[in-house]
């Protein structure tokens, strides 16, 4: 099998799959078991035929006791193996995938945000929920089949050569010949199917943005142009669908054809007279049953390989995905509480795949309690060096101290606990009004009081009484339900129920009205007393009391100072001052 991105090949990958099989050990022998009886009971049926003809022949009328009662056995036997499989076989299969899914879902969240900035949303989906159905197909279905089918045609071979091990050898005769085509298939097969896969990520990916974007799209007549994207990538998907659907429908036959041929080998050797001797009449029509009745798990099993091939090539994607490196918390120092001081010291970042730094010589001193305001253009670094700040990338040269300690050297997940952001993207679950605000404040889940307190810090108790289920009001997707400003509250307010030393606020005020805004800049103001905020703004008046006002172009700083210092210079901050940067 040829190699994958894992750095294993296939056959390394779907033995990496079926370890999960290991904790389900006992429901998974009980399938076996199942499958085991059901397979034993298939010769057993050319077995009762034989005792049957036998019986006609030499008129044993003693037969008509015993022969029904043996079919209804054998038949009662195959049910309770049956059952057995595939109820066992299902459980193992619908653990797997939930397994599976839960172990994506859980790595992805501990992935570095550049991870999400060089994959559509899309593939990491296709993953979580398409992929993760393939992988089990090919752990239990493959296997269900492999077994029943596997074994069923191992025991009509074993019955075959107890009547005539001469006439059987040619079955082992044409085994190189299958195993040459179940290959090559097989080859073909994963390719196809790792096709087929990304061209069902690009199908959630097209679907995902026009949903999402929806009222954008009506805006902008897009509907057409919308359905014109999805009718692309789902032609795509359709073409490698019946790509596959061409290799397989060709595998099935021409295997098929290869063992009729071979069966009728052994019929003109059964009627040439040297053989007609060697057997009864039963024994004959057992022998003619039993390799007519091999063709059909022969087919089943041809399918297998297309289903393994699939799950291999979904466990690739899936692997590789739990092969990333998870984000760097290499920290050991653990936080309590942060006093708030910052030194950030000849700062330079860059992103991955650019030759251009975002950031370049920055440093900067901000004491406990006091606001430090970035502006500049689109472009010029600003909300780089929140999200450095916040950990969400690591910066290559110069360092970001808090408190005196590189916050690399903190634990990630305490130092994040000391942090609160508030941008103007605003991000909502579909859960109720109070669970959002509450969201990442575990203590606060169930303290209506203390949701309360911070929904009135955030002028948003208001509105949210007003709603039919006030607190408990769904918000929708995405808080869909909710107009632009009353989104920003509730952002606004679980990070005041947070109650963090540092504090980053970007863009936090602008989608709200003057009047509203006046209100949460009162109440910000009276929350960033003792804290120690970053604010990244184009409003002049969430930045003309700032106790320092950093001036950001190309990645540097270039100008430093309060609102009048550098109105006085007369500089870089007074023309955008000039050109409008100011209150509307």
């Amino acid at each position: 099998m040829a190699s994958t991105q894992t750095g294993q090949d296939g056959w390394q990958v779907y033995m990496r799959l079926l370890k999960y099989l290991k904790p389900l050990i006992l429901p998974f022998s009980l399938s076996i078991l199942g499958y085991l009886v059901f397979a034993a009971t298939t010769p057993a049926q050319a077995k009762m035929l034989e005792l049957l003809v036998d019986a006609i022949e030499n008129k044993d009328h003693d037969a008509r006791y015993y022969i029904p009662l043996a079919i209804a056995g054998v038949y009662l036997v195959r049910g309770i193996g049956t059952f057995l499989g595939t109820y066992f076989m299902a459980l193992v299969g619908t653990r797997i995938v939930t397994q599976l899914r839960t172990e994506v879902f859980g790595h992805l969240m501990h992935l570095p945000v550049s991870y999400y900035d060089s994959e559509n949303s899309g593939q990491i989906v296709a993953r979580t929920v398409f992929n993760t159905g393939l992988v089990t197909d090919a752990a239990t279905d493959a296997l269900r089949t492999l077994i029943r089918e596997g074994f069923t045609v191992i025991g009509l071979l074993a019955y075959a050569f107890y009547l005539n091990w001469k006439l059987s050898l040619i079955f082992l005769a044409i085994a190189p010949l299958l195993a040459i085509i179940v290959a090559s298939v097989g080859r073909r097969l994963r390719k196809l199917s790792s096709k087929v896969q990304d061209s069902v990520a690009d199908i959630t990916q097209v679907c995902s943005e026009a949903i999402t974007g929806s009222r954008m799209v009506k805006t902008f007549l897009g509907e057409q142009r919308e359905t014109d994207r999805f009718v692309s990538v789902n032609e795509r998907n359709y073409r490698q669908q019946m790509k596959m659907v061409k290799v397989q429908a060709i595998n099935t036959p021409v295997m098929q054809l290869i063992i009729v041929l071979a069966m009728g080998i052994i019929v003109f050797l059964i009627l040439a007279p040297e053989f007609l001797s060697q057997m009864t009449t039963g024994q004959y029509v057992a022998y003619i049953t039993t390799i007519g009745l091999i063709p059909k798990p022969v087919r089943q099993l041809s399918g297998v390989n297309a289903i393994i091939q699939k799950g291999i090539a979904a466990a690739i994607n899936i692997f590789n995905v739990l092969d990333l490196a998870p984000e760097k918390n290499t920290g050991t120092r653990r936080i309590e509480k942060l006093n708030g001081e910052i030194d950030v010291r000849d700062l330079r970042f860059g992103y991955e795949g650019s030759d251009v730094p975002a950031l370049k010589n920055i440093s900067f001193t901000a004491q406990p309690g006091t606001v430090t305001a970035l502006v500049g253009r689109s472009g010029s670094g600003k909300s780089t060096l929140a999200s450095l700040f916040a950990r969400f990338y690591d910066y290559e040269q110069g360092q970001i101290l808090v408190d005196g300690v590189d916050i690399r050297e903190y634990d990630l997940y305490d130092y994040r606990a000391q942090l609160g952001i508030v941008t103007q993207n605003v991000v909502l679950f579909n859960d109720t009004i109070a669970n959002n605000i509450a969201y990442g404040c575990n203590a606060a889940l169930g303290d209506e009081q203390a949701v309360r307190r911070a929904a009135d810090a955030a002028y948003a108790t208001e509105f949210i009484e007003r709603l039919p289920e006030g607190f408990d009001t769904l918000v929708g997707e995405g808080g869909l339900k909710l107009s632009g400003g009353q989104r920003q509250r509730l952002a606004i307010a679980r990070t005041l129920l947070k109650n963090t030393p540092l504090l980053v606020l970007d863009e936090a005020t602008s989608a709200l009205d003057n009047e509203s805004e006046r209100a949460i800049q009162n109440a910000l103001t009276d929350f960033m007393k003792s804290r120690t905020t970053l604010v990244i703004a184009h409003r002049l008046s969430t930045i003309v009391n700032a106790d320092q006002i950093l001036v950001m172009d190309g990645g540097e700083i270039v100008e430093r100072g309060s609102h009048a210092e550098l109105l006085a210079l007369g500089g870089y901050y007074a023309t955008l001052y000039e050109q409008g940067f100011e209150e509307t």
